[in-house]
C-alpha cells in the first residue's frame, strides 16, 4: 500500500487551508471596510496579506501538479474537512479536524499580516519531525 510523503500532506493541507484564510481576508476585509472609520489602511495590510496567501496557493497547486497530487473532492464534516485526493496513483484521504483548521488558520495568518509566529510551533518542530524542502505551510 502507498502513502503519501510528508511533503504531498502538507501540499493537500496547504491547498485545504489557503482558500480558508483568502475568505477569511475577504470577510474581515468587508466589515472593516462598512465599520472602520478610517479603513483604507488596514484593508492596505489584508490586500497585501490576501496576495501573499494567492501567491503561495498557486506555488501549492504548481507542486502539486510537478508531484502528480490532485484533490478530487473536499467534503464539510460535522469535525472538519475530509479531503480524497491521488498521490500518484494512488488514492488517500486526509481529514483535518475544525481546532486544527482554526489554530493553523490563525498562525497562517498572522504570518501573512507581517505578526511574529516564532513563538508557534509547527506540526514539524512540534513532533520533532523533518520538515520536507518544499514544505508550504
Amino acid at each position: 500500500m502507498h502513502r503519501a510523503e510528508s511533503n504531498d500532506n502538507t501540499l493537500v493541507k496547504s491547498y485545504i487551508l489557503l482558500p480558508l484564510i483568502l475568505s477569511a481576508f475577504e470577510r474581515d476585509s468587508a466589515i472593516m471596510s462598512t465599520q472602520l472609520r478610517t479603513p483604507a489602511p488596514y484593508m492596505d495590510v489584508l490586500r497585501t496579506a490576501a496576495n501573499a496567501a494567492t501567491a503561495d496557493l498557486r506555488d501549492v497547486r504548481a507542486e502539486m501538479r510537478k508531484r502528480g497530487v490532485k484533490v478530487y473532492e473536499q467534503q464539510r464534516l460535522q469535525v472538519g474537512i475530509e479531503a480524497k485526493f491521488i498521490c500518484r496513483g494512488y488514492h488517500e484521504r486526509m481529514l483535518l479536524l475544525d481546532d486544527v483548521i482554526a489554530a493553523q488558520a490563525a498562525i497562517h495568518m498572522r504570518k501573512y499580516l507581517g505578526l511574529d509566529i516564532s513563538g508557534y510551533y509547527s506540526y514539524e518542530e512540534q513532533y520533532k519531525i523533518k520538515p520536507g524542502p518544499q514544505a508550504s505551510l
